[in-house]
This record gives structure tokens, C-alpha cells and sequence, in this order.
């Protein structure tokens, strides 16, 4: 077989191979024509994760990483050393008689929880219980110390909001290290349900001169000089500005990627967004990352159908892939959670309209914080109880009255409501907006006037309607929503590396 077709299909059906499976890769391509396959895999070392799945046989390994825990015996030194690829970490036992060299004792003094070293040895069966290898430690190098009198993260516990403040550390501990870990393979993922299924990746702006939601919270681009501005007292003259006009960081990417809809047919977006909403919530965030699909002749029930194929998508591969760390969420911070996201997989998603959904929770007698009505915003009580107590699964919540959503919906016939679709979860809520699009040029005009937006800043987007337009429809999914679905956090500053908020932006 041609080993230019193996990669290739490694690349695209298989993100983690085991040492194994490299090695016999590197073995086939050795007499190749083409030594940079060989070049691309082998300078790295094989993980943890990887050492970890080979069945011990004396086989020479060099571990490195960061270490968790030293403890030392009268008979030898057991220093447990992770390296982020997985939770586990692998146990080098330094037995007594290494420990004799005046070299290795010096260097063993000198290692503490946190410090970076490189430890060469053979990878045996392991007599203690719960692990399967471990490595006899022939060689230890110490490449980074951590003082212990210094370093913040000892072996104890830390509350999250002490994590907080040591976002450039925190990825070291076990939390964060699996949060990261199931952050990377959903975000794979979602290029992988998209790609498999023909969608095309466009990069949409981030700064742009219109506002995709009609809020107004918007974080303004300038490189005016503000201090002087403010002691001239003159007004603002933004035809001297770098744009030459008053210009955002975005608050979406659909808009745009509206127009390529209109040439591809199938395209989505993924990308930082920003939002300037004085919120100090556990689930907002200041910059956060949108996935946005939108799909040419494609109508509301289209576009659930795909919702709905996509988070169970999203949802099984992160049970399947990172099964370690959903255990680890599973029994240390949402008890239950494995049961909850394997019911999302296999249960049906319920279909109710907006007027069916408040009726619902009118007649159920329960008491909300917020009373629910026909026209109010439904709450995140609301969309809980309609999963967890109406419908005992996932919800597909149809036909908003237009006042509560975006211009660009689609105006049903009843001249009320709009074909605006929400997915909703049990545990969480809403996790999917999206509707189909108007696109009937007349009618999208008349919206735009009636909330006093400027049809000369959305001219481009009604050019759309002009020439070709077709109906298409599209959703957009908070990449950190669904990340606290998955892993069970609280707190939707703990599931980003760096979380942007008010008055945060530290690092």
C-alpha cells in the first residue's frame, strides 16, 4: 500500500495513534522515496497516553513531563511524572541501588511537585493495583526545578476560584488538564461532522461595522487618541479613524458567512466572538468561540434535523474518545454526567413550538423565579423543566415571537413569529439557537426599518436577497456552553484557557 495513502488516511479518520501503530508506520516508509513521512512522526517521543496502551516488555522508554508526586522509601524513589496527554499519570521507580550514586541523590533532592524532568528506563509490569506498567528507572534528568517554598500548586486541593487566578498554571492540575484535553478533541470534532459531510471552512472577520444580533453590545475598534478627544471636548470625527467609521469586534460571524452560503451551499464558521455585556454570570463571557453552519436551500426542518445530528455527534465522540476524562468529571464534578450525555446520544429529541412550550409550563403549577408568558424570553428554569420534567429529553423549541429574535429570522405566515429553532438539554437548557433565514428581500427591509437599523450598513447583506437569494438556514453553537455541558463544569470561565470578563483580562 501506498504509504503516502496510509498518512493520508491517518490524518483524517484517526487523531491518536498508540507508539505501536507510528512505529509500524515509521517501519513500512523506511526504504521510501520520501524520508519526510519518516521525519514528520518519529523526532517525537511517544506520550504517556501512548505508553501507557503497550503491553510491558523490559522495552527501553524515556519518559518526561511534569512531576505530580515524589515519595521516597527505604528501598526506593517513586516519582509520578504526567504529561498532559492523558490523566493518568506513569510511575518511575528508582530502586535503592541507583540511588547510591552521589549524582542521582543530588538530583533526586532537587525534584518537587511541578518540576520538569526526563527519566530513561524499561517499561515493566506494574505490582500495584490500578496501573499495568510502570518504568524501572535506569537514567533521571532534572530539566526544571519548582521550588516547593514557591510553587503554588503542592499536592493538595485548590478551589476553583483559587485556580482562577492562576490561569497560567492551572492546565497543571487535573481539572483543567482534562478540561483542555476534551476542549481540543470537540473542537477537532466539529471540523470533522462539518468536513465529513461537505461543508466548506470560511474564515469570517473579526472586526466588522455591523451588529449580527441588533444589541449594540459591542466592543468599539479605534486608534483614535481617546485621552486627547476627551481633554479637546470636540466631538468624535471617525472619517479620521483607521476605518474611516465607526468599527466593532464581532459579536457573530454569520452574517458573513451568509454570503459564501449563497456561492457554496454548504459552509460554516468557527471562530472568537465578542460581546460587551456587563455580565458577571457563570456562563458569560466577554470573548468566546461560535461555531456557525449555514446551508443554501435548506429550510427550518433541515437545519433541526442537522442541529440535532450534530451535538449527538459531538456528544458520542467525546464519550468515546475521552472516556477517561468524562469518568474523571463523572465522579469528582457532575455525579451522573455519563448517564445524562449517553441519554442525549440515544434519546429522541422532542418537537414543541414556542406557544406549545408556554402552555406547558403554565399548566405544570410549578413556581419559576420568572413567571412564564407568551412573549417572554424563556428562562434557563424554563428550559430545564421542559427537558428534565415534560419531555424527559432533549428539546427542539420552535416558532419564537419575532420581538424576542434577530431581524434576520424569517417571518412565519401568522405575521407573530419567526422559523427560530432552540435546542435544549437536559441539565442545561439551551444549547443550539439558529432559524432559517429571511430571505425574501421586501419583507427583510420592512424588519430592518422597523428596528431602526441602517439599510446602507446592511446593504450587503440585502444584496444577498437580490440577486439569487434562496432560502437557507443556519444555527450557531456557544463553544463554551457546550463544553460545560460535556464536562459538567459550573462556570463558564473555567472551560477556556484565558476567560475574558468584566474587568478580567489578565494574562
Amino acid at each position: 500500500m501506498d504509504p503516502n495513502r496510509v498518512f493520508s488516511r491517518y490524518l483524517t479518520t484517526r487523531a491518536l495513534l498508540c507508539y505501536k501503530e507510528v512505529y509500524a508506520f515509521y517501519a513500512m516508509t523506511k526504504s521510501h522515496s520520501r524520508p519526510f513521512l519518516r521525519e514528520i512522526l518519529m523526532p517525537l517521543l511517544p506520550t504517556i497516553k501512548q505508553l501507557l496502551a503497550l503491553v510491558p516488555e523490559q522495552q527501553s522508554v524515556t519518559v518526561r513531563g511534569w512531576v505530580r508526586t515524589k515519595r521516597d522509601t527505604k528501598q526506593s524513589t517513586f516519582i509520578e511524572v504526567n504529561d498532559g496527554s492523558c490523566l493518568s499519570n506513569i510511575q518511575c521507580v528508582v530502586d535503592a541501588s541507583l540511588i547510591e550514586s552521589a549524582e542521582i541523590k543530588r538530583t533526586l533532592a532537587a525534584i518537587s511537585t511541578g518540576a520538569s524532568v526526563e527519566i530513561t528506563g524499561a517499561l515493566v509490569p506494574s505490582p500495584a493495583k490500578g496501573q499495568s506498567a510502570e518504568v524501572s528507572v535506569e537514567r533521571v534528568e532534572l530539566i526544571g526545578e519548582a521550588p516547593t517554598e514557591r510553587y503554588p500548586l503542592q499536592k493538595k486541593a485548590h478551589s476553583l476560584e483559587f485556580l482562577r487566578e492562576l490561569a497560567h498554571l492551572r492546565v497543571r492540575t487535573n481539572t483543567f488538564g482534562a478540561v483542555a484535553r476534551v476542549r481540543n478533541r470537540m473542537a477537532f470534532a466539529i471540523h470533522q461532522f462539518f468536513q465529513e459531510r461537505g461543508f466548506c471552512y470560511v474564515h469570517t472577520p473579526i472586526i466588522t461595522a455591523s451588529d449580527a444580533e441588533g444589541a449594540g453590545a459591542m466592543f468599539q475598534v479605534t486608534t483614535l487618541d481617546l485621552e486627547a478627544l476627551a481633554k479637546s471636548g470636540k466631538p468624535v470625527d471617525y472619517d479620521k479613524d483607521f476605518f474611516g467609521k465607526k468599527s466593532y469586534l464581532t459579536v457573530s460571524g454569520q452574517l458573513n458567512v451568509e454570503t459564501y452560503c449563497q456561492a457554496l451551499s454548504r459552509v460554516y464558521t468557527f471562530g472568537p466572538t465578542f460581546r460587551a455585556e456587563n455580565s458577571n454570570t457563570t456562563r458569560h463571557l466577554a470573548e468566546f468561540w461560535m461555531i456557525e453552519p449555514e446551508v443554501a436551500f435548506s429550510r427550518l426542518p433541515d437545519n433541526i434535523a442537522l442541529a440535532s445530528e450534530f451535538i449527538q455527534y459531538l456528544v458520542r465522540t467525546a464519550l468515546d474518545d475521552c472516556a477517561e476524562d468524562i469518568a474523571f468529571f463523572d465522579q469528582r464534578v457532575q455525579p451522573g454526567l455519563r448517564e445524562s450525555l449517553e441519554k442525549v446520544v440515544s434519546a429522541p429529541f422532542t418537537h414543541m413550538t414556542y406557544t406549545e412550550a408556554v402552555r406547558e409550563l403554565e399548566k405544570s403549577g410549578a413556581t419559576f423565579e420568572f413567571k412564564p408568558y407568551w412573549g417572554c424570553d424563556l428562562q434557563s428554569e424554563h428550559e430545564k423543566f421542559l427537558t428534565e420534567k415534560i419531555a424527559g429529553g432533549p428539546v427542539v423549541v420552535t416558532d419564537y415571537p419575532k420581538e424576542i429574535k434577530a431581524f434576520y429570522m424569517k417571518q412565519n405566515e401568522d405575521g407573530k413569529t419567526v422559523a427560530a429553532m432552540d435546542v435544549l438539554v437536559p441539565r442545561f437548557g439551551e444549547i443550539i439557537g439558529g432559524s432559517e433565514r429571511e430571505w425574501r428581500l421586501d419583507i427583510l427591509e420592512q424588519r430592518i426599518e422597523s428596528l431602526g437599523l441602517s439599510k446602507e450598513v446592511y446593504s450587503w447583506y440585502l444584496d444577498l436577497r437580490r440577486f439569487g437569494s434562496t432560502p437557507h438556514s443556519g444555527f450557531g453553537l456557544g463553544f463554551e456552553r457546550l463544553l460545560l455541558y460535556i464536562t459538567g463544569m459550573t462556570n463558564i470561565r473555567d472551560v477556556i484557557p484565558f476567560p475574558r470578563a468584566p474587568r478580567q483580562a489578565d494574562f
